[in-house]
């Protein structure tokens, strides 16, 4: 008797998965904000999932009067390539970008009140984009609505306000279409209200809906995004530099540099802010610092150089722009990221100016940095040349000093340095400080 309990059971459970699994799995994917490259990644991440989870059909929720044309593009091309069904909702506008993507889709339903079109491309200002933009936007408009089916030159005439479609678009107008607009010209299956009433009308009446939500680590990376952090990580980054260079060898100021420069660009770099050039134009920078100050005396061009590489690679990883190119980047945009800059180097300078001592003498300091000295008391000597001291004798340089190099005393090498000058090889100098292991010379 127990056994048969246990095999009913079993069976029970076998066929409750079964019809569970028979289901179709809907994904729900919601953008509700502007086309940019964080819903450029949203979508990538959404469609990833669907991948992952098998989804049967991947429900697309817009409401965004547009964006960036790039990353429209992107979210365009990936839809075209996802190998499932996928159903635009426009809940309640689609207009430039927005249109773009929902035309990219295998199917199209609208709201009541919703609205689709719109497409021409614009700046930031408002004003018209040069027509090499509006050129490209036409003609993916037109090859997106040829590969679904739909009327192209309507698509078109959503760009170009010189398209006359005779009673639906007159010349000198873009093209907008109102939700029953739309389904009298094919560019919407249907009025509906829900994700429901979509999945009734494909046919599909028992499903699983899931919504998609980033993930923890997608929380933690828009988290970083915001402006306000930024402008720590920035401070972090300078002030890590500034403190190892005072007390270098102790490694942790440094460390907690280069953890802030890892948070600062991955961020913006998966978001599709940051580009390869940029994080190359901020590492350029700093070797072009560090050239200043430990090779190359003063302060000039290079150490100028490495500044501006530095300070504008910091900024430029904040905009969407596009090789300099900032048509598409608002003024609120540039003045968010050129303030959380000037302002993560001022809290540094802050604290490098009237917090140092305290930090260096800080007990935690003390714990991560070599505490100990080695007094003259205890034995130890400044000098690397114990035997006899150097200082006033006199020989040639063996190489070019610049500022550092060698010198022959004697008919033995050493290494030796100067006051900041170049010296030339073969020069008479004389030696004017033998402390530490390299001799400091000058011309005699």
């Amino acid at each position: 008797m127990r056994k048969l309990t246990v095999l009913f059971i079993l069976l029970f459970s076998t066929i409750l998965l079964a019809q569970e699994k028979e289901k179709p799995l809907v994904l729900h994917l919601k953008i509700n904000d502007v086309i940019d490259p964080r819903t450029n990644r949203y979508s990538e991440l959404g469609l990833e999932k669907a991948k992952e989870l098998d989804a049967d059909y991947v429900i697309l929720e817009l409401d965004t009067y547009g964006g960036a044309l790039n990353d429209a593009d992107d979210i365009r091309t990936r839809i075209l390539n996802f190998d499932r069904p996928i159903y635009t909702f426009i809940n309640k506008d689609a207009a430039s970008a927005g249109a773009l993507i929902s035309i990219a889709c295998d199917s199209i339903y609208m709201a009541s009140g919703s609205s689709i079109g719109a497409a021409t491309v614009v700046t930031q200002d408002g004003a018209a984009a040069p027509d090499k933009y509006q050129s490209y936007m036409r003609s993916i408009m037109r090859s997106t609505a040829e590969a679904k089916g739909r009327d192209p030159r309507m698509a078109e005439a959503m760009v170009d306000q010189d398209i006359d479609l005779d009673s639906i678009a007159t010349e000198g107008k873009i093209l907008t279409l109102s939700t029953s607009e739309a389904i009298q010209y094919g560019f919407c299956e249907a009025e509906v209200s829900s994700i429901d009433e979509i999945m009734r009308r494909s046919g599909v009446d028992d499903y699983k809906l899931e919504e998609f939500e980033l993930g923890a680590t997608e929380k933690i990376i828009s988290l970083f995004l915001n402006p306000f952090v930024s402008g720590i990580l920035i401070l972090i980054i300078i002030g890590g530099i500034y403190f190892e260079l005072q007390t270098p060898g102790v490694g942790f100021p440094i460390l907690a540099s280069i953890v802030a420069i890892i948070l600062y660009f991955v961020p913006n770099y998966l978001n599709g802010l940051a580009e390869n050039w940029e994080i190359l134009m901020f590492g350029i920078g700093i070797i072009l610092i560090a050239l200043e100050v430990f090779v190359i005396p003063g302060f000039g061009v290079a150490g100028i150089l490495g500044l501006i590489c530095t300070i504008g690679s910091l900024v430029l990883v904040m905009l969407n722009n596009d090789m300099f190119d900032f048509s598409f980047v608002g003024g609120d945009e540039i003045f968010i990221s050129v303030a959380t800059v000037l302002a993560g180097l001022m809290g540094a300078i802050i604290v490098m100016f009237f917090g140092g001592a305290r930090i260096l003498n800080s007990r935690f300091f003390k714990r991560v940095a070599l505490q100990e000295v080695q007094d003259a008391e205890a034995g130890f000597t400044s000098t690397f040349y114990k035997e006899q001291s150097m200082i006033g004798l006199k020989g040639k340089t063996y190489t070019r000093l610049r500022p550092s190099g060698r010198i022959e005393i004697e008919g033995k090498i050493y290494d030796a340095y100067t006051r900041g000058n170049f010296i030339e090889e073969g020069i008479d100098v004389e030696v004017i400080s033998d402390e530490g292991t390299s001799l400091k010379v000058k011309e005699a």
